[in-house]
């Protein structure tokens, strides 16, 4: 967790719910995926998955600008952090996550989430629970996809950080090819309910926090620490979907729907604990 996503908003919807100063979805940015993304990024994507490009609102003070105040921000960034000091992108794919309790501390992490916090807008994520009684073809435990969103219908707005990487290959400082800018979303327990589909949840911020999350300013490790903080449980709803989600070749809004109950085999109900569905 978390591995998987929905972006379905568009920059415009994202520009006003985030109250963005800047939509800079249209600069050129550099990508790690061999063939071009699909959807294209910067549109909505049912199926969000790590090394794809997606919309994240930060706050930086525009280049060139001096004496300029910082700008909220919303660009395209690779899901997958890799530190300013490594060799190369390649460390992005295991770096999606960074875990609340150890994100200050860590090497990897510490100085991003001192001073470069994102926000990740999101309809919600998805997550695979493992059935306790039903199996697949090869015996092993039958997982189901969930979707998670927020009851309110609001956007999550996952806590995320980001990170720049320079591309020594590349000679001019200028060329979009010669940074790489990636991000990671913050995990935490999973709150009461939740914990039945799988045991990490990410970080979703409050409106009321997100001011504090961005601000570049913000650097204090108890202050940071405190938006660490999970929220008091009841935020979400959660929901099983169809197993076309666990293929990252699916899209469509067709993923968010309900799987009936006819066609779940052990399940856990998130909210009571009852096992729906007969194992086979």
């Amino acid at each position: 967790m978390c591995g998987r996503y929905a972006a379905t908003a568009n920059p415009d919807e994202l520009t006003l719910e985030f109250e963005v100063d800047d939509d800079r979805t249209t600069d050129p940015a550099r990508s790690v995926l061999v063939n071009p993304q699909s959807p294209p990024a910067g549109t909505p994507d049912h199926n969000m998955a790590p090394t794809k490009q997606a919309p994240v609102v930060l706050t930086r003070t525009p280049r060139g600008a001096d004496g300029a105040a910082p700008t909220r921000q919303l660009r395209l960034l690779t899901w997958g952090l890799v530190p300013s000091w490594s060799k190369d992108p390649k460390s992005g794919v295991r770096m999606i996550n960074a875990r609340s309790e150890s994100v200050l501390e860590k090497p990897a992490y510490a100085k991003a989430a001192a001073r470069r916090r994102c926000l990740v807008p999101a309809r919600g994520w998805y997550e695979w629970q493992v059935s306790p009684t039903a199996t697949d073809p090869k015996g092993k435990p039958l997982k189901q996809p969930f979707f998670t969103s927020r009851a309110d219908g609001t956007s999550c707005a996952f806590g995320g950080l980001y990170e720049f990487w320079r591309d020594p290959a590349v000679a001019d400082n200028e060329d979009p090819a010669a940074w790489l800018t990636t991000f990671t979303i913050i995990t935490t327990e999973a709150e009461p309910g939740l914990d039945r589909i799988h045991d990490r949840q990410p970080l979703v911020l409050d409106s009321s926090q997100w001011a504090a999350w961005l601000d570049p300013e913000l650097t204090g490790t108890e202050e940071v620490a405190e938006l660490l903080q999970p929220a008091a449980p009841g935020r979400f709803t959660a929901y099983p979907v169809s197993r076309a989600v666990s293929s990252n070749r699916s899209n469509g809004p067709q993923l968010l729907d309900p799987l009936p109950e006819s066609e779940l085999r052990g399940v856990v109900d998130p909210m009571t604990g009852e096992i729906i569905g007969a194992p086979e």
